[in-house]
């Protein structure tokens, strides 16, 4: 291991949670200068059961896989795993590649668990949130996010992928989930400009909308190329950004914001009409 490795290592922690404080902050700033939409729900309530979620998933997921993926990638760095340590292909290229395929695993993984019933039971969590800001980037059931390490550790080992490669991957996935939920005003030009690669907070909040073929488009929380590609993309919600309805046709209740109530989700009531197994694709809407 050579002695950025090393470093790299040992400041894993302190360059993510500076990132993420920091966007956070960011955002949730913009949110209030800047609102998009009015939210329906108690804030302090939201809050505390979303970020409350984020703080018992990092606890569990630390239990269970001590081994975050940064580490993963060094150990199989070492090991001789993966494409890009049995060829000899740059550096640059490599963490390039790795960025760009990681990306596009995790908008598959998104089109997964919308597509297989007991996997929609788990992610339906993110989608019942009755308001969308920054907290919601955050809001995932504890299985879930076990699932996405999994994913995750295998793509690594499979690629090679350089450590400093999956390090930039987790900050700049954290720092559009921030980004891309905000609650806040972007310029219509800007977000035109922006989302002809990246997902912005308009984009990605067609997919928040009580509308199961909203629901069912724009996958990507990073780059928005994936959803152009594979037919996924809606331009605007049919009811306007001001006007549609964030979430689920259930769980509709204030009670259901509760952290408690969040944890059983999964395991109450029935799937819902929102499997994309169960409908059409969605089709474009329009250009934006």
């Amino acid at each position: 291991m050579s002695n950025f490795e090393t470093w790299l290592l040992g400041m894993e922690q302190p360059i993510r949670l500076s990132f993420f404080f920091g966007i956070f902050a960011l955002m949730a700033i913009l949110e209030i200068i800047s609102p998009r939409r009015k939210l329906s729900v108690s804030k302090p309530l939201r809050w505390f059961s979303n970020l409350g979620i984020v703080v018992l998933n990092t606890l569990i997921a630390r239990a269970v896989l001590p081994m975050a993926p940064i580490m993963f990638a060094s150990l199989s760095a070492e090991m001789g795993w993966g494409i890009f340590n049995l060829f000899a292909i740059p550096p640059v290229i490599a963490i390039i590649a790795t960025i760009i395929l990681m990306d596009f695993t995790i908008w598959l993984q998104h089109v997964m668990v919308h597509a297989v019933p007991i996997l929609w039971r788990l992610h339906r969590l993110h989608h019942a949130d009755l308001d969308y800001d920054v907290t919601t980037g955050a809001r995932f059931h504890p299985i879930e996010i076990l699932l996405s390490l999994g994913i995750k550790f295998a793509v690594i080992a499979l690629l090679g992928a350089p450590a400093a490669a999956v390090l930039v991957f987790e900050i700049v996935l954290n720092a559009m989930a921030m980004f891309n939920h905000a609650n806040f005003k972007l310029p219509l030009g800007v977000d035109a400009i922006l989302r002809t690669l990246f997902v912005t907070p308009d984009m990605h909040r067609v997919h928040h909308s009580i509308v199961p073929q909203e629901t069912n488009s724009n996958f990507g929380f990073n780059l928005s190329i994936w959803d152009r590609l594979f037919g996924t993309y809606i331009a605007q919600p049919t009811g306007g950004h001001e006007g549609m309805t964030i979430g689920l046709d259930m769980f509709r209740t204030v009670k259901d914001e509760r952290l408690d109530q969040m944890l059983i989700q999964p395991f109450k009531g029935p799937v819902g009409d929102y499997t994309i197994n169960r409908r059409d694709w969605p089709k474009n809407n329009g250009e934006g």
